[in-house]
């Protein structure tokens, strides 16, 4: 018998048994304010940072390092500041805020991961009752004033990202399906000024997109129009893009077809839909960000998973779309958008 001990290492292992021990040090440190309490290149003491945040010495001694090895704290001498990252990410008020995002992940979908193994064995999700999908999307507190806030720093950072690859200035309007609280059309909209775009989205969200137009000024370029693309049997008309964030990914293939369809006929020809994802390799072996958030879609929706490059560009070729292309770029909630035109 060979002897492999030498060959391979438990670390990777380890690495994997403790993420939760990273996750909820991160999360802790993003609940009790630290990022935003050292915003502004402030320094600290150990001493100094116990008493800010409001723990014991003790505490206060073991979190520390924590932040440091993490990345998400510096340290000089004996005094304690943001990183780069945490001072850009982690501060409340800065434009890409990525701390709600990531209580979101903390309160809403971290006990639902407790019961992943259920949700193998059953196909069912623990997050929420699949004959009753829609309350993930309800309008309750929890979700109005805080899992759209999260998702909007998230979504306006995928914007940004994607702006830089591809360009909209050769589009007039723009439609975002389930978009959310508007997040990627004011980033592109302020990016492209001849851009005017529409906010497609379940009525009780309108509120939601029409405060964070108002709170960027661009009221003249951007409005909320209320729907279900689920269940509506058309699309809005008169665009010359479509935009499909983070959307498909919450349906299974019969479903995302049904979508891709409806956008085909909507479209203004020579139209463009682009499908913004975290993409599966064509051969379905990661990247470990798509495939973990293929995971969670299987614990937190009825129907859904991450797809592939290929699965998409299949749907879109079969719905009727062509010159088939796949723009990259890097963002947390998206690594690339795969594109058809509707023929002119």
């Amino acid at each position: 018998m060979t002897d492999t001990t030498t060959k391979v290492s438990q670390l990777p292992l380890l690495e994997l048994t403790t993420g939760f021990m990273r996750f909820k040090t991160f999360a802790a440190a993003v609940e009790l304010n630290v990022f935003t309490r050292l915003a502004d290149g402030r320094e600290v003491t150990a001493e100094e940072f116990a008493a800010e945040i409001g723990v014991q010495q003790r505490p206060a001694d073991v979190l520390l390092p924590a932040l440091v090895a993490l990345e998400l704290l510096e340290k000089n001498g004996d005094r304690y500041r943001n990183s780069p990252m945490a001072e850009e990410f982690l501060v409340v008020g800065k434009p890409y805020f990525f701390g709600g995002f990531v209580q979101f992940y903390d309160r809403a979908l971290y006990p639902g991961w407790e019961q992943l193994v259920n949700t193998l064995r059953t196909n069912r999700s623990m997050f929420v009752d699949p004959d009753e999908q829609e309350t993930v999307f309800a309008p309750n507190d929890f979700m109005m004033n805080f899992f759209w806030e999260a998702m909007h720093a998230l979504a306006g950072y995928t914007g940004k990202a994607l702006a830089e690859v591809y360009d909209f200035g050769e589009h007039q309007r723009l439609l975002d399906v389930g978009g959310g609280s508007g997040g990627i059309p004011i980033e592109l909209c302020r990016r492209s000024p001849g851009l005017t775009a529409s906010v497609y989205e379940l009525p009780h969200v309108c509120g939601v997109i029409e405060k964070k137009i108002a709170e960027a000024g661009l009221e003249e370029a951007i409005d909320a129009l209320p729907g279900d693309f689920n269940v509506d049997e058309t699309l809005p008309d008169g665009y010359d893009a479509i935009l499909l964030s983070q959307v498909m990914h919450c349906a299974d293939e019969e479903s995302n077809r049904a979508l891709l369809a409806k956008c085909f006929d909507a479209l203004e020809p020579g139209g463009a839909v682009l499908i913004c994802e975290l993409l599966l390799d064509s051969d379905r072996t990661g990247p470990a960000t798509a495939a973990l958030m293929g995971m969670n879609m299987l614990v937190s929706h009825a129907g859904g998973q991450n797809y592939s490059e290929a699965e998409y560009r299949n749907w879109l070729a079969d719905a009727g779309f062509i010159n088939l292309d796949v723009v990259r770029f890097d963002a947390a909630g998206a690594d690339g958008a795969v594109v058809g035109r509707k023929p002119a």
